[in-house]
């Protein structure tokens, strides 16, 4: 067996002995991380480093005596090579918006057990939906595991390069500019606050850069905009105190 394949099982069986120790009957991976980005900081490519599965989207769903990674036809024939051997299945959906993995967990978890999914990666659409199939079927879900860490001893933390300011030239528009636009659009749909996690849009807002995510200038953060203020929410460190 290849070393590969070797560390993959590893992972897949920390990762049921974690759920194990917690009670827990399956965990649901997604490929997604607390800002719902389409390109993952290392940290949050755990489908990838899980499954050995390489493609851009896809969800992992692990329980006590089953895998299966939820990709759709883009990614069936590599998926089928990076799987093989693995002990990982591939369950095949039409499209990248299906929510097969939901009606799968529905049909094989019974009622009073567990199913462990981080919160920080749940949308809030993923997130009603399997509020409603596993209540439908008695599941309990619980969002406040990361049990990751148990599967994968070199996880890397949160990214810390530095962020830096977007400046003119190639910035045409002034920070205090797109904030006055963002409030006037605000007081126009009576709105008090504005919390904005999508990365891209917090980068373009305050004409901030960074190196978070390889080969797209943003950085980790979440904004909240009121009628007088704008509070941008980093890691420490991450700001020069000239940029604060």
């Amino acid at each position: 067996m290849d070393t590969r394949l070797s560390e993959i099982k590893l992972r897949i069986a920390r990762l049921r002995d974690a759920l194990r120790n917690a009670g827990a009957h399956a965990i649901l991976v997604p490929s997604a991380d607390p800002h719902l980005s389409e390109y993952l900081p290392r940290r949050w490519q755990a489908r990838e480093v899980l499954s050995g599965f390489t493609g851009s989207m896809g969800t992992l769903v692990v329980t006590l005596d089953d895998a299966q990674l939820f990709a759709d036809s883009r990614y069936w024939t590599q998926a089928e090579r990076e799987l093989a051997g693995s002990g990982i299945a591939l369950f095949k959906i039409p499209s990248g918006a299906s929510v097969q993995h939901i009606s799968w967990l529905a049909e094989r978890l019974q009622p009073g057990q567990t199913l462990v999914v981080d919160g920080q990666v749940l949308g809030l659409a993923l997130a009603q939906q399997l509020r409603s199939a596993m209540g439908a079927k008695g599941v309990r879900i619980d969002t406040t595991r990361d049990l990751i860490d148990h599967a994968w001893d070199e996880r890397p933390g949160l990214p810390d390069a530095p962020i830096y300011e977007h400046a003119a030239p190639q910035a045409t528009i002034g920070r205090a500019d797109k904030l006055r636009q963002v409030r006037e659009a605000m007081t126009r749909h009576g709105v008090s606050h504005h919390l904005i996690s999508s990365v891209d849009d917090v980068a373009w807002l305050f004409n901030l850069r960074g190196s978070d995510v390889s080969y797209n200038p943003v950085f980790l953060a979440h904004a909240l905009l009121d009628a007088n203020g704008a509070t941008l929410f980093v890691q420490p460190g991450k700001i020069d105190a000239a940029l604060a």
